[in-house]
């Protein structure tokens, strides 16, 4: 008991220093662990993780709900490390959304989505003590629930399709009800809160799906491991041959790349894109030019291909257009739906002189 006692004086005393490096170290151990692992192991982690953070909530509330003398000594041990834990598998798997949206996705265009994910994170360590309420750990809960689902559910079908996302939510759902219930049931105080908690994971659930079809989660398991504008691109030998403009240091390190072309050459845009093995499906190169008249972005043309997943490096593609203005341009890296995974941006400048190139081989 003595013990029990020093622990939770160390605890109290070194509680500002303890929750902010767990959630840290979470965010470590997902950093190395998605590099190191393949990706069905990561998400068995993930999956652990989801389950001890639920189990840590219903004993933070069981506990607080009965006598602290009826606690076995591992129970005892445990109540005052449950902060902690809770601390870690909220950042790590919330971490985890964070970097597999951030990867699969233009943050330009999904920033709002990774924004919520990264506020989330910050929270978890600035509001550590509204997290022990019970509001607040069940609604993150349920964000993180439907936040796994919808993201292990396109590996486990090889499909990126609306439908996938729609089950993922309708599972998310019935999860977050049985949890409900079983938490409520073991802390009967919670039964006076139990519909405001419904409430809240329905206006999250309808939040995700707004985000969604608007084409604001980026598309998992999609993402873009490689992408550039080119003078010429050809088959070779089962690869390409990339005609790239040759540039010293300093242009390399500046962003926003310039590429010299003669009146009406065409001009070529390179992706790679990594996706699960067996998932095939539709991507297309959206080439938009900036009229400075009306400070917009005009769609100019819309070139597609189909891409096979299994490859590390990604599956490679790409599109090409001739009779360009000259100006600001990008092109779009997107999904049959319109989900943006990458965005190449470049300028195009005409130039009578004959411009030197070299060859990549990729």
């Amino acid at each position: 008991m003595q013990f029990i006692t020093k622990l939770k004086q160390f605890y109290k005393a070194n509680e500002r220093i303890l929750i902010p490096t767990m959630l840290i170290f979470g965010v470590i151990v997902d950093f190395v662990t998605f590099r190191t692992i393949k990706i069905s192991s990561a998400f068995i982690v993930l999956a652990i993780y989801w389950l001890i953070a639920g189990a840590t909530i219903i004993f933070i509330h069981r506990s607080n709900g009965s006598e602290q003398t009826h606690q076995n000594i591992v129970s005892k041990y445990y109540s005052i490390i449950a902060p902690l834990v809770i601390q870690f598998t909220f950042g790590a798997t919330l971490s985890a959304s964070f970097i597999f949206y951030w990867f699969s996705g233009s943050f330009s265009v999904s920033w709002p989505f990774m924004f919520l994910i990264a506020i989330l994170m910050i929270a978890n360590e600035a509001f550590r003590k509204y997290y022990m309420r019970p509001m607040i750990q069940v609604s993150v809960y349920y964000f993180i629930t439907l936040s796994l689902i919808t993201l292990m559910l396109p590996y486990l079908f090889n499909s990126i399709s609306a439908w996938i996302f729609a089950l993922g939510g309708i599972l998310s759902l019935m999860i977050g009800y049985l949890y409900l219930e079983m938490l409520a049931s073991y802390a009967h105080r919670l039964q006076f809160i139990k519909k405001r908690l419904q409430v809240i994971a329905l206006i999250i659930f309808g939040l995700m799906n707004l985000l969604y079809f608007t084409n604001l989660i980026p598309p998992i398991p999609l993402s873009l491991t490689e992408a550039g504008v080119y003078h010429h691109i050809e088959r070779s030998n089962g690869g390409y041959i990339l005609e790239a403009e040759s540039q010293n240091l300093l242009e390399k390190m500046i962003p926003g790349e310039v590429i010299h072309v003669s009146e009406g050459e065409p001009v070529y845009v390179y992706s790679a894109i990594f996706a699960p093995f067996d998932l095939n499906t539709q991507i297309i190169h959206e080439w938009q030019h900036f009229d400075n008249d009306t400070k917009r972005w005009v769609t100019k043309d819309e070139l597609g291909f189909t891409i096979y997943g299994g490859r590390d490096e990604g599956y490679r593609g790409f599109s090409q257009k001739s009779s360009l203005s000259e100006g600001f341009w990008r092109v779009n890296v997107q999904t049959s739906r319109g989900q943006t995974i990458g965005v190449v941006r470049f300028k195009i400048r005409f130039v009578d002189d004959e411009i030197k190139t070299e060859e990549v081989a990729r």
